[in-house]
């Protein structure tokens, strides 16, 4: 997975996402080792081109809604809830991902990517053989279930991260542009 966009500061989406504005504290501690917030949004860009194959657009955006719910992370699922609504999204599955309730589900896909999401976010220690098992049994290949996987991790990883500057943005004594 490469993307093969360039890297716009005024269009990074932790930086958006957590409230951070050019010339504060926080800010410029992010971008301090701006080759981390490169890597990040080139992973976000990536992991949500719509040319990514395996796993469509929508189901990536309904993994990334149902995790930023479950983590819980309110400002990313505003995120995505909104390029979810961008697209045409079945009325239930939306819904799904919204609650919290894989179960409702009918397509057997999305339910078995929902319930994997849930186990890896909530208790990845029983993200083991089993549980992996379930998701060719729903139909997804094995470069998808990568996909996925990876999909999950970053989510994770942009979840905490964008919970963290949150938390050093409101530590920061002088938040003002310099």
């Amino acid at each position: 997975m490469t993307a093969n966009t360039q890297y716009d500061i005024a269009n990074d989406l932790v930086d958006r996402v957590a409230g951070l504005t050019p010339g504060t504290a926080t800010h410029t501690l992010r971008h301090a080792r701006d080759k981390v917030a490169v890597a990040t949004q080139g992973s976000y860009d990536g992991l949500f081109d719509p040319a990514l194959e395996g796993i469509s657009l929508v189901e990536r955006l309904l993994v990334g809604l149902y995790a930023s719910r479950l983590t819980p992370s309110p400002a990313l699922a505003a995120h995505y809830r909104a390029e979810l609504g961008k697209h045409d999204v079945d009325a239930a599955q939306l819904k799904a991902a919204e609650s919290g309730s894989p179960d409702d589900v009918a397509d057997a896909r999305l339910r078995a990517m929902l319930t994997f999401t849930r186990t890896l976010i909530e208790n990845p220690v029983a993200g083991d053989k089993e549980a992996l098992h379930k998701l060719p049994a729903a139909g997804l290949t094995t470069p998808a279930i990568v996909a996925l996987a990876q999909l999950i991790a970053f989510l994770s990883y942009q979840t905490r991260l964008v919970a963290g500057l949150q938390a050093l943005k409101q530590l920061a004594p002088q938040e003002v542009t310099a």
